[in-house]
């Protein structure tokens, strides 16, 4: 199965999902709208075992939000990609199979919100920069991933990480608990695929029971207080402050 904007490639039981929407992966509409239909499929298809979710290219795993196209969107348009945004994201945290961010390149922003929807982030040596770097943009991190991310990291590192909106190099990364591995380029993907090759051979009941004693409790907490902060960050977005750091950004995309 090919998509425009992402790819799945099944081998070994192991769904290879890659994002391809140009060098940069930049999320718009129609990729997150991909993803979905991947992740549904993947849900209940009993070939896919687990996914491996990586990019196309060795530079980018997603540089993030498209702002160039999503900055010239409606508010009601853009509240719609937020949310279906938001919706794949966890259903990628919850699908009841294992899952593995394979970084070949930067994740950034969006990109990293991606990455840590996964069980796993296994990053290559080398300048392959990670962070979330919105409120730099005059944006809060998107709730899903401030709540996974401070289970994930603790308190402390995701209070740098979310109020310094830095990026970090892989031996970082690996340091405050954003990624697990860092990996030879040529040894990430196979090394993420082989990890859920042996995970997804256990028996599935059991697996499936851990994940959600992991996730369900996070899951809850963002549910309870997801439509609330949507808002708030539409209205950061289309705030005049918001605006005028967004379209900076555009002449820098």
């Amino acid at each position: 199965m090919e998509n425009t904007f992402v790819q799945l490639e099944i081998q070994n039981n192991v769904g290879i999902v890659k994002l391809n929407h140009g060098p940069t992966n930049a999320i718009n509409l129609d990729l997150v709208n991909q993803m979905a239909d991947i992740l549904r499929n993947a849900r209940i298809n009993p070939q896919i075992r687990g996914l491996v979710l990586t990019s196309h290219n060795d530079k980018f795993f997603s540089i993030g939000f498209n702002i160039p196209e999503l900055i010239e969107l409606s508010l009601d348009d853009l509240r719609h990609f937020y949310q279906s945004f938001n919706q794949v994201c966890l259903e990628l945290f919850t699908v009841p199979k294992p899952t593995i961010a394979a970084l070949t390149g930067h994740a950034i922003a969006g990109g990293c919100i991606l990455a840590l929807c996964c069980d796993y982030r296994f990053i290559a040596q080398g300048r392959k920069l990670m962070g979330l770097n919105e409120i730099k943009l005059g944006l809060p991190v998107p709730y899903v991933a401030d709540c996974i991310l401070r289970n994930l990291v603790g308190l402390r590192y995701a209070r740098e990480i979310l109020e310094g909106g830095d990026f970090y190099l892989p031996e970082v990364s690996s340091q405050i608990g954003l990624v697990d591995q860092v990996l030879p380029l040529e040894g990430v993907i196979t090394e993420a695929i082989e990890r859920v090759e042996t995970t997804g051979s256990y028996p599935g009941e059991a697996f499936v029971a851990i994940k959600q004693n992991r996730v369900e409790g996070i899951e809850k907490q963002i549910l309870e207080k997801l439509e609330e902060k949507e808002q708030i960050f539409i209205q950061c977005w289309f705030s005049a402050a918001g605006q005028k750091l967004l379209r900076e950004a555009v002449s820098k995309f």
